[in-house]
């Protein structure tokens, strides 16, 4: 894909269930994967919800990796939101995982006053959210053992890599920000 070509972002629950879709454009590709940017003001919407993201952000698209990570720009309660999910895959220019509940969130180091009611973290602090979520999917959607323990160890391992502070988590987004904002400036 071309740096600057319209992708779509179709996320799934287990048993292909709708949940989160998107559109964003391709930044390219560095030594940690495929790049996607969204703007400010993209249209995030799932059944029962919707709503426009209120900042610029890059999602880091890497093979046969058990995660989605999504680096925030400033202005929100956190800056980066990693989703833990089945392998991503392109089916042409839609991009497709399943969403497994785990979540690996640092939140920002300056908080806003608007912060989600659940999240009782103080600022720059690194967490692990929706578990209670996955241990009853787990029974209620019939993961198999096997996804479980991918998403678990997929989990453990970014948890690891964003507290040590390893590339892609030590500011490499930062480039992909900046290249999101010189593609969409007009």
């Amino acid at each position: 894909m071309e740096p600057g070509t319209q992708i779509r972002c179709e996320m799934t629950k287990w048993g292909d269930r709708p949940h989160w879709q998107f559109d964003g454009i391709f930044l390219g590709t560095d030594e940690h994967g495929e790049w996607l940017g969204f703007p400010a003001g993209t249209h995030n919407h799932r059944p029962g919800h919707a709503f426009h993201s209120a900042v610029a952000c890059v999602t880091l698209v890497q093979p046969e990796r058990w995660h989605l990570p999504t680096f925030q720009a400033p202005g929100i309660w956190c800056d980066l939101y990693v989703d833990v999910t089945t392998p991503a895959v392109w089916d042409g220019v839609v991009l497709r995982a399943v969403d497994l509940d785990l979540d690996v969130i640092r939140m920002a180091p300056e908080l806003p006053a608007s912060v989600p009611p659940r999240m009782d973290a103080g600022p720059g602090e690194i967490f692990v959210d929706d578990e209670d979520e996955f241990a009853e999917h787990q029974v209620a959607l019939g993961y198999p053992a096997e996804v479980v323990e991918a998403a678990r160890t997929g989990c453990d391992q970014v948890l690891a890599a964003v507290r040590a502070g390893v590339a892609p988590y030590d500011g490499t987004h930062e480039r992909w920000l900046a290249e999101l904002s010189r593609l969409t400036a007009s």
